[in-house]
Parts: C-alpha cells; sequence; structure tokens
C-alpha cells in the first residue's frame, strides 16, 4: 500500500444498527462509523478486523438460516 492510497470503507449501503449500535450491514459500531473519515490507515485496518470478529461472532436471526426439510 503506498502512503497516498487510503483503506475503503467497508459500508455495503446496508445501513441498520441493532441494540448495541453495530450496523448490521458492515459490523461497524456507529462510533467506528463516524470516525471513519478522519483514521488514519492503522486505525482504519484495525476498525476493520473488529468488525470481522463482530461478524464472526453475530448470532444470526432464524430467518436468515436455511429451514431444515
Amino acid at each position: 500500500m503506498t502512503d497516498d492510497s487510503f483503506v475503503r470503507s467497508p459500508c455495503i449501503r446496508n445501513c441498520c444498527l441493532d441494540d448495541n449500535d453495530i450496523c448490521l450491514g458492515c459490523f461497524r459500531s456507529l462510533d467506528e462509523i463516524r470516525s471513519w473519515s478522519s483514521s488514519d490507515n492503522p486505525t482504519r485496518e484495525q476498525i476493520l478486523r473488529n468488525a470481522e470478529q463482530r461478524r464472526q461472532s453475530y448470532p444470526q436471526a432464524s430467518f436468515f438460516r436455511p429451514k431444515d426439510r
């Protein structure tokens, strides 16, 4: 990565916050979303790691799971 490149936002334009203010589209916290534009690349990379951990551990709602037949 060059100095003039920026870590891109993970926003997928599917913004919906859960009860803990976590976006169900990108799994960033509301505070992380607010600070994204003023964050440097190392901070953005940490935000992305945090979001990925949340995504992997998020309890999926039953309507997202395939029905057993």
